[in-house]
């Protein structure tokens, strides 16, 4: 490593450890600013993982699951629901008194097919599938109501170029299958925060197709409350300037804005893409792994000053944005390890393999204590 790159990285780290003595948790530091989530993984959720369990709870008063709500863990068969992980979930929050969201009602991923079909194998009509989206919402969100204060009601619904996704949800109901789905949700319960979540949004092309897509449900009346920004970032991508213009954008068009799946990849991009398209997959490459080893001070750097420059952005829009939740606890745990490339050491979120916090996390710290009130 270059001298001057440890230098640098010494003095940002020693800035940030002298500005954050006072604030000792991330709940605590952006109390009143808005809620820190973070999503949990089954052994969290459970208490297989305990320690991770008591990192949530010290730092975070939000959480979101990564997967115990979609509909192929918690509706897998006609009929079937399995209910004792999400129910753990959701006292879990309560316990702790978090503002707990409800991760997704409807994706084109991780639905089973029997949903979209017959017993034959042939695809389903309009009112079917229309049907079984409506039993499924009002079993679920009608389960956890007034317990869970937020859904991601649809998933993902935009190509890049901002056109609707050729999903079956699309190809069988139509495009008022969004408007439905969300008509479902708010029946179910009134009362819960209700979202339209995707990848992506700053790039302006596809933030246009979303803008289009929210003024027609809010000229329909629809119940939307929110636009979900995954954040699924890099250190380069996108702008700040490009990050601050997209929840100005969603903000004018009259919903909250909530950052839902927050992490920043360090590793290198396999092609200029810049998605979350789980379905991706490349080939492993060592090129594509080059801290396997450990994370380089200054890069440990660089993701600092980019969370920082992130949260001041965030902090600018409070009074629009009413929830950041980092995609993950742990580098440990999260989704990119395996995300395109199966086998990585990745580093994207506040808190190290162990559970320790890293220098991005003492710099999330500092944005609050320098933006102040």
């Amino acid at each position: 490593m270059h001298s001057k790159g440890i230098a640098w990285g010494m003095l940002f780290l020693c800035g940030i450890l002298h500005s954050s003595e006072t604030s000792q948790t991330l709940k605590d530091a952006y109390r009143g600013k808005f809620v820190i989530g973070a999503a949990l993984n089954e052994a969290q959720i459970t208490g297989r993982d305990a320690r991770e369990a008591a990192l949530v709870e010290q730092e975070f008063n939000s959480i979101s699951p990564e997967n115990a709500l979609k509909w192929e863990s918690v509706h897998p068969k006609p009929g079937v629901y399995s209910f004792d992980v999400p129910d753990r979930y959701v006292a879990f929050g309560a316990k702790h008194k978090m503002f707990v969201v409800g991760h997704t009602l409807i994706w084109h991923n991780q639905t089973p097919e029997w949903v979209f079909r017959d017993e034959k194998g042939s695809l389903v009509d309009r009112e079917t599938l229309l049907k079984r989206m409506h039993d499924h919402i009002a079993t679920v969100v009608g389960r956890y109501k007034g317990r869970i204060q937020s859904w991601d009601v649809v998933n993902e619904v935009l190509n890049d170029d901002g056109s609707l996704r050729q999903s079956l949800w699309l190809k069988i109901i139509g495009p008022d299958y969004i408007a439905k789905a969300f008509q479902y949700a708010h029946e179910a319960d009134p009362k819960a925060r209700l979202t339209y979540n995707d990848y992506s949004l700053e790039n302006p092309v596809k933030r246009s197709g979303a803008l289009a897509l929210i003024k027609m449900l809010k000229g329909e009346g629809v119940p939307i409350t929110a636009v979900g920004l995954q954040g699924h970032l890099s250190l380069t991508w996108p702008s700040i300037a490009d990050e601050d213009e997209t929840v100005g954008a969603f903000a004018d068009a009259g919903v909250k804005v909530a950052i839902t799946e927050l992490d920043i990849d360090v590793l290198p991009r396999p092609d200029a893409d810049h998605t979350a398209e789980v379905t991706r997959s490349i080939q492993q490459d060592p090129a594509l792994n080059p801290y396997a080893g450990g994370l380089p001070e200054v890069v440990q750097g660089q993701l600092a000053q980019r969370y920082k420059d992130l949260f001041r952005i965030y902090l600018k829009h409070r009074n629009a944005i009413d929830r950041v939740t980092l995609w993950g606890v742990t580098d440990a745990d999260s989704w990119l390890n395996d995300w395109p490339v199966k086998g990585r050491t990745s580093y994207p979120l506040l808190f190290d393999r162990v559970g320790q916090p890293k220098m991005a996390h003492r710099s999330v710290l500092q944005a609050v204590e320098e933006v102040g009130q």
